[in-house]
C-alpha cells in the first residue's frame, strides 16, 4: 500500500492503526475512568470535543502540549507522556521521520532549494498552499496534519544552544507565486525576519550566475553534536539519507561552493526587500 505522499506505507502509518490508535484508545479509557465527558475533558486540555473524538478515533494526532496536558488533568503517571516521542515521529510521512529526528538533534545544517522555499522557512499558509497543489490529492485531515507538523518543525529556530543554519534558495524560489501573490508576500516577508536570526545565514542564487554548483539538484548537509554528518536528498515522495563519509564530505564542500556563488545574506535581504517592493 502507499501513503498520500506516494511511498510504500507500513500498517503502522495508516490512520485508526499503530501508535495513532493505540494512543486514541488508552486516552478514551482514562477519561471514561476519571468520569469526563469529551465536551469536559476537552474543556480541561483546551481542545474542542470534535477534536477529542478525533484523537480517541486515532484520526489526528495529538501536539505534544495535548500529551502532556492530558496526561496531568487523567491523572495517567505518565502513560500517556510515554508515547509523546512516538507521536510526534508519526505525524510526519513514512519517508520523512529519520530526517525530521535528525534535524532536532542538528548542531549545523545547510540547505540548498531549488523548486519550493525550504519546510523550515515557510509560513503556514504557503505550506498549505504547496499541499494542496500535490497529485494526487491529499484530503484536509491529511494537508492540516502536515501543515502542524512542517509548522513544529520551526521549533529549531528557538532551540539553545542554537543550531547554525544556512539557506541558499534559487532566485526562481523567491519568484515563484506558489498560492498567489498574497501568499508570496508573506513568505517573503518571513524570509526577511528569519534572515535576521542571528544563527541564520539566508542567501539567494540569482538565475543570472553564469556558475551555479548546485545544478545536481536540492540538497541537505546536516551535522550532530558528535560531528557526524548526513546529506539528505529527497524527490517525488522518496528520500535518501547519505552516511558515507566521502559522499557527506564531497556534499560539504560543494555546499560551501554554491554559498560562494550566491548573494551575500546582506545582498540577500536587500534583494528580497526590492521584490516586495514589486508585488
Amino acid at each position: 500500500m502507499s501513503n498520500d505522499d506516494g511511498v510504500a506505507q507500513r500498517p503502522e502509518d495508516e490512520p485508526g492503526t499503530g501508535v495513532v490508535a493505540a494512543f486514541g484508545k488508552q486516552l478514551k479509557l482514562l477519561r471514561v475512568r476519571a468520569g469526563l465527558d469529551r465536551a469536559e475533558f476537552g474543556k480541561r486540555v483546551g481542545y474542542a470535543a470534535e477534536s477529542i473524538a478525533s484523537i480517541e478515533q486515532g484520526r489526528r494526532i495529538p501536539q505534544p502540549r495535548l500529551v502532556e496536558r492530558a496526561d496531568e488533568v487523567l491523572d495517567a503517571g505518565g502513560v500517556l507522556v510515554a508515547l509523546k516521542e512516538l507521536l510526534a515521529r508519526a505525524q510526519y510521512p513514512a519517508f520523512f521521520r529519520d530526517m525530521a529526528r535528525l534535524e532536532s538533534e542538528a548542531v549545523e545544517l545547510n540547505a540548498y532549494d531549488t523548486l519550493l522555499v525550504n519546510g523550515l522557512l515557510q509560513t503556514e499558509e504557503y505550506t498549505r498552499a504547496v499541499l494542496a497543489m500535490r497529485r494526487p490529492l491529499l484530503d484536509e485531515a491529511t494537508i492540516e496534519l502536515r501543515v502542524a507538523a512542517r509548522l513544529a518543525r520551526q521549533e529549531i529556530f528557538s532551540r539553545w544552544p542554537a543550531p547554525l543554519l544556512s539557506f541558499v534558495l534559487d532566485e526562481s524560489v523567491v519568484r515563484r507565486t506558489i498560492g498567489g501573490r498574497d501568499v508570496l508576500r508573506g513568505q517573503l516577508e518571513q524570509l526577511l525576519l528569519i534572515g535576521h536570526k542571528r544563527n541564520v545565514e539566508l542567501q539567494v542564487m540569482p538565475m543570472e550566475r553564469d556558475d551555479n554548483a548546485g545544478v545536481d539538484g536540492p540538497f541537505t548537509v546536516l551535522v550532530r553534536k558528535n560531528n557526524e554528518q548526513f546529506v539528505y536528498t529527497e524527490v517525488q515522495g522518496h528520500s535518501h539519507l547519505q552516511t558515507d563519509w566521502d559522499e557527506t564530505r564531497q556534499a560539504a564542500a560543494r555546499y560551501g561552493i554554491i554559498r560562494s556563488q550566491a548573494l551575500s545574506p546582506r545582498e540577500t535581504l536587500g534583494f528580497i526587500e526590492k521584490l516586495l517592493g514589486e508585488l
